[in-house]
């Protein structure tokens, strides 16, 4: 006869007259221990960390292998430098550190960024795209940061975090036949910044790579961090 246990994860309970009562009580505060404002290091790690400390979680995804092959679309919680696991609810959130994004289980996924969620599955996400770029030398270059395909901007955010050297006097993000779309007249001294939030969100159903361009001459070195916020409609599940 299998243990006892909690209905929704799986915590063990304690049976009448049952030996080594802290064996069970102890397991289960470590699964809780990890549930509770529940972390994800990961929701695409195929196979189980070489090291974790006690607590941390994982989004097992399909295809997991090692000691997480089987567990697939479970929660892996490091317990005693071994594996236990807890099956996600549908709407539960959490947040994937390595995404730096919250998300909610569908049933069968950790949608990032998910901020609704239909009982078929579909619902909106908010996501951000974030890099450094390194100043080319130029008048203008592509950054090779692009905006997400399907996606509908709501801006593009930038610091300077290393100053912009060149004979410029400002410069500009923007996209391709429009040089100033997310921002113009930006500074160039280290900590300068850029809100470039546009008066009506654009949909982009293409990825679009990003254009930094001087104005009043060239660049010449520098980094730049920029950020690129968009909403994303999910599709309903498949039947």
């Amino acid at each position: 006869m299998s243990e006892p246990t909690t209905q929704r994860y799986g915590l063990p309970l304690l049976q009448p007259a049952q030996a080594q009562k802290h064996v069970t009580v102890n397991e289960a505060l470590m699964r809780l221990d990890g549930l509770v404002n529940l972390v994800l290091q990961s929701t695409g790690a195929p196979t189980p960390p070489a090291t974790a400390t006690d607590g941390q979680c994982w989004g097992v995804p399909f295809g997991a292998l090692g000691d997480w092959a089987g567990n697939a679309g479970r929660i892996a919680i490091r317990s005693n430098g071994g594996w236990v696991y807890a099956d996600p609810q549908r709407g539960q959130q959490a947040f994937v550190r390595d995404l730096g994004a919250t998300a909610l289980w569908t049933g069968s996924q950790w949608a990032s960024g998910a901020i609704t969620l239909g009982a078929m599955g579909a619902g909106l996400s908010a996501g951000v795209t974030e890099a450094e770029v390194d100043i080319v030398a130029g008048t203008a270059f592509w950054s090779g940061v692009f905006i997400p395909a399907n996606t509908l901007v709501i801006g593009v955010t930038g610091r300077v975090i290393q100053p912009i050297t060149g004979t410029l006097t400002s410069w500009n993000i923007g996209i391709s036949g429009s040089a100033t779309r997310f921002g113009a007249g930006l500074g160039v001294e280290k900590n300068s910044w850029s809100q470039g939030l546009l008066t009506t969100p654009t949909a982009y159903y293409a990825a679009t790579n990003l254009r930094l361009s001087a104005t009043g001459g060239a660049f010449e070195s520098g980094r730049v961090r920029l950020a690129i916020h968009w909403l994303e409609q999910r599709l309903p599940d498949a039947a």
